[in-house]
């Protein structure tokens, strides 16, 4: 089965604001019938790049049984890290990034890999608020869900500075 993961997220006031992701999954099936279903949810405080991590961590989560999966996010720093190897690198140096430093987001970073283990995942980065449908309705959901302070769930971990 073929599935296009669409996601971003968003943070008020980084790095100590509200933020949330916002994911759409596309699914074609058999008789060639696109669903639909869309996930976000918004953290106390948190940043941008934990957001657009949880995005793609949570659609692949979604997904209960092996995929080949496209999947669709405006963050470079997610897209580049499969992309351009940052992260086999990162693996390599015991998750330290090329000036030694300890690279952030690590407990995100291993889940990400946990949940694509099981998939044919291939990252697209597409151009943020450039009028991109999928796009656009992520970046709506993330900001829902960030400004939803009733129902903002608590970020118990990592470095909110990044």
């Amino acid at each position: 089965m073929r599935v296009s993961i669409y996601t971003d997220g968003a943070a008020r006031g980084n790095p100590d604001g509200p933020g949330g992701y916002g994911v759409v999954m596309k699914v074609v099936d058999s008789k060639g019938i696109t669903h639909t279903k869309e996930i976000s949810a918004g953290y106390d405080k948190t940043t941008n790049n934990r957001m657009e991590l949880m995005g793609a961590i949570i659609g692949l989560e979604n997904l209960n049984k092996p995929c080949d999966v496209d999947l669709y996010s405006d963050s470079k720093y997610v897209v580049s890290a499969f992309n351009e190897h940052w992260i086999e690198n990162w693996i390599k140096k015991g998750w330290k990034t090329s000036s030694k430093a300890p690279v952030k987001n690590i407990e995100l970073w291993k889940r990400l890999l946990k949940a694509k283990e099981s998939h044919n995942v291939t990252f697209h980065w597409v151009k943020g608020h450039n009028g991109h449908p999928e796009n656009e309705r992520c970046d709506e959901l993330a900001t829902s869900a960030a400004d939803d302070h009733d129902n903002l769930l608590h970020d118990d971990g990592g470095d909110l500075c990044n």
